[in-house]
């Protein structure tokens, strides 16, 4: 690595702890305070360090490509040895779905133990209105409730919530409580609990859910799951950048 290279990143890390003055740059490097200045002024040529009140800090261009670079993060790929971890732990279905343009769809898959298996495949849509991951996107994902609103819910099952007033209480329960289920309403004796993953910016656009027939496990016992779902989520939102409580 050239010397001027690696005194960039030195002073980019420096920038992002905390404001510094020229001194302190100068110091940092151990450089002349004109030598510090001048690599200063390059770096804010380029975007990627600024002058304020407080000294120098670092740019705007270099926190728009931190968070394109967040952004970029396959959450499939992220995801994964977490969502093989709580299948371990609670031996269920574990489903990965995320938003594609105006679809929701099943990107990974960890199957259930034992001889039980869902039918559920990668590549395949879940319906927004009812399932328990398209609930949890629709609550965290306002603008996407024009998908739904106005248009004939299809009924699933007799459970499919298909009351456009009943969809918005359910989606405001689920944004309350930070967790949506599914009891029944995309596929009969099917039941599941689902929750968000965040990107970097707060946003959802993917969440997991543990799924489990009905005479397996019914949703009062997958409530049970609940802390264990939600910490993964919470991992996977974290690997990707999210830093909210």
């Amino acid at each position: 690595m050239s010397e001027g290279v690696d005194r960039a990143m030195r002073v980019l890390e420096l920038l992002a702890r905390e404001p510094a003055q020229l001194g302190g740059v100068a110091a940092d490097l151990g450089v002349h305070k004109s030598t510090a200045l001048r690599l200063l002024q390059t770096l804010e040529s380029g975007g990627f360090a600024r002058r304020t009140d407080g000294g120098w800090t670092v740019g705007l261009r270099l926190i728009d490509l931190a968070q394109q670079a967040l952004d970029s993060l396959d959450v499939r790929a992220v995801a994964r040895p977490h969502l093989a971890a709580l299948g371990r732990d609670c031996g269920h279905t574990i489903h990965l779905a995320q938003l594609v343009d105006d679809d929701l769809v099943y990107v990974d898959k960890i199957e259930a133990r034992g001889q039980v298996r869902m039918y559920s495949r990668i590549g395949r849509t879940a319906p927004l209105h009812a399932s328990g991951v398209g609930k949890v996107v629709l609550a965290y994902r306002p603008q996407l409730t024009r998908l739904v609103e106005g248009a004939a819910l299809r009924a699933y099952t007799p459970a499919t919530i298909c009351d456009p007033a009943a969809l918005r209480a359910e989606l405001a329960a689920v944004a309350e409580r930070g967790w949506a289920a599914d009891d029944g309403e995309f596929e009969p004796l099917i039941t599941c609990v689902a929750a968000p993953v965040r990107h970097a910016d707060g946003s959802v656009s993917a969440a997991v859910s543990v799924t489990a027939p009905t005479v397996v496990a019914t949703l009062a016992d997958l409530r049970f799951l609940l802390p264990r779902l939600l910490a993964t989520t919470q991992q996977i939102s974290r690997d990707l950048g999210w830093s909210g409580p």
